[in-house]
């Protein structure tokens, strides 16, 4: 099964920030975008979740052959798609335990038998354990007064819950210090496997020393432009971000060979 990006354009309050995005993501594998601000990565992102914000003008989004672009979000989830949040929200009044609860009972496909709240807290428990994460947790608000890395374990910790087939965690490395960054990426490790396609949006090398993709790609100005393996993020960690554009425009200026 895969998750299939052809020629992929998207708007923003008219202005077209998607060009052109081409990219498949099957099973078990784990795919690392990068790119500098500005570039249209997060905007991928929502697009795949479908938020209304983002208009998709051409191009095709499918799993496993089936076109997900005229579903709503919580369709798409049920597809087996999930997106981790760069700045989750805080909801105050409603406890982890609630929400977990029924974002795990709405993401289960049709006809599906519910866990009683007994059951859902033995699985709940489980998934803490995995992620070396406390049951006090449960009882706290939905990010109030979260830390940032507490925020993303959460992210990670609904990602466990929920199992998607495919997952897009956008800047989960977002403001965490060395230490947070090193928890997040070891229970993103524990939640993937060869169930779970893996699309890592990120601006810098450093949490893809914990978290190690089979594929790397750069987006720049709406495009993927390059794409490589693990060597292709550690250059960029060494070049930068100019090599990339500088070279692309090269390229594109330079006068073909009679």
């Amino acid at each position: 099964m895969n998750l299939e990006i052809r020629d992929l354009h998207a708007s923003v309050e008219g202005k077209e920030i998607l060009k052109g995005v081409n990219l498949t993501i099957n099973q078990g594998e784990t795919h690392a975008l990068m790119g500098p601000n500005g570039s249209g990565k997060s905007t991928l992102a929502y697009t795949l979740m479908g938020h209304p914000k983002y208009q998709v003008t051409s191009g095709q989004v499918t799993i496993d052959g089936d076109s997900i672009l005229g579903l709503t979000p919580d369709k798409r989830v049920k597809k087996g798609l999930f997106l981790a949040f760069q700045y989750p929200v805080s909801v105050q009044g409603v406890s982890m335990f609630s929400f977990l609860r029924a974002a795990y009972n709405n993401s289960r496909p049709p006809g599906s038998e519910l866990p009683t709240i007994f059951e859902f807290k033995e699985t709940v428990t489980e998934k803490l354990k995995m992620l070396n994460m406390d049951e006090s947790f449960l009882n706290r608000y939905l990010n109030e007064g979260f830390s940032g890395g507490e925020k993303k374990r959460a992210e990670i910790l609904q990602m466990a819950l929920m199992q998607p087939k495919f997952a897009v965690l956008d800047e989960t490395d977002s403001g965490l210090d060395i230490d947070a960054l090193r928890i997040v990426a070891e229970g993103i490790n524990r939640v993937s496997g060869p169930n779970t396609g893996s699309l890592l949006i990120t601006h810098y090398q450093r949490i893809l020393k914990y978290v190690k993709p089979q594929f790397v790609h750069v987006m720049f100005q709406g495009r993927i432009i390059e794409s490589g393996g693990e060597e292709l993020s550690r250059l960029l960690e060494e070049k930068g971000y100019t090599w990339i554009r500088g070279y692309r425009e090269e390229e594109q200026v330079a006068p073909s060979t009679p």
